[in-house]
């Protein structure tokens, strides 16, 4: 390849990825890479100890890379993280989208297919993988791209709670899973719940007891039934010698102080799994 032809190809691949964004998926067939230890696979068998590498099948792929990245020249940025597009269910895809799930990020161009971004799983693919892929839109609005953003930075900045409290909130867990989809009172107070966020006093690390404050977000206005349901819920958390008392309150982002948000810290289910 001459060098003139050479830079042509540079420059086309430079602008197509110009048409790229942030969130911005392929949904063409396509394999996700990734290496094992052919003595002890845990995700894959039959492993050739020559060739380490498996290749999974994938319904598609998500960009990582942040758009002032890969809109860059490919010869100064060469490279895009992508994660793979999987399925999940309706009542799933609901809890991402609630970020109530960090292992995974919700992309709204392709939510109606109920596919999510793998954020477990990422790959570094060259920007000349473009020129092969049809690009559907990720992101349509700030909005959009502001709540994928989000997702990313969650999932690797995410606060760790103590593993004893993360026992404890597990019962709310199972709660949260059963009643979701129900065609109830609590089912619909779930659904509208934007976040759920716990604040500890003094710390979570101090020697004695911790007073807990559970905060249920709602995108709009508390109804009459919500003491209710939060009264339920606590239940649930049982005080114990080292987190008492145990509080919480129904509440939309207008009834907080920046001072109590910035003070507690976002629960997801992920993190609830006794898993």
């Amino acid at each position: 390849m001459t060098d003139e032809r050479a830079k042509l190809d540079y420059d086309e691949i430079t602008e197509i990825a110009k048409r790229w964004r942030q969130g911005d998926c392929t949904l063409q067939a396509c394999n996700f890479y990734y290496q094992v230890n052919p003595e002890f696979p845990i995700t894959a068998s039959d492993i050739d100890p020559e060739d380490p590498l498996v290749a999974d099948e994938v319904k598609g792929l998500c960009i990582l890379t942040q758009t002032c990245d890969i809109v860059r020249n490919c010869l100064e940025r060469h490279f895009l993280e992508v994660a793979p597009l999987v399925e999940v269910e309706e009542q799933v895809l609901n809890e991402i989208q609630k970020g109530l799930r960090p292992a995974y990020a919700c992309v709204p161009g392709v939510a109606s297919q109920n596919l999510v971004a793998d954020l477990d799983r990422t790959m570094t693919v060259e920007k000349s993988c473009l020129k092969m892929w049809n690009r559907v839109e990720g992101c349509k609005s700030d909005a959009e791209i502001r709540s994928f953003a989000a997702a990313l930075a969650r999932k690797r900045v995410r606060f760790a709670f103590p593993d004893d409290f993360n026992r404890l909130a597990s019962k709310l867990q199972g709660r949260i899973k059963k009643k979701h989809e129900k065609d109830t009172g609590e089912g619909k107070t779930l659904r509208n719940l934007r976040e759920i966020r716990v604040r500890a006093a003094p710390s979570w690390e101090s020697p004695g007891t911790v007073d807990v404050m559970f905060y249920f977000i709602k995108d709009n206005e508390s109804s009459e039934g919500d003491a209710d349901v939060v009264e339920q819920w606590l239940k649930l958390l049982s005080e114990n010698k080292r987190y008492k008392p145990i509080n919480g309150i129904m509440c939309t982002l207008d009834d907080i102080t920046a001072k109590e948000y910035v003070e507690s810290d976002r629960l997801d289910l992920d993190h609830l799994s006794a898993d």
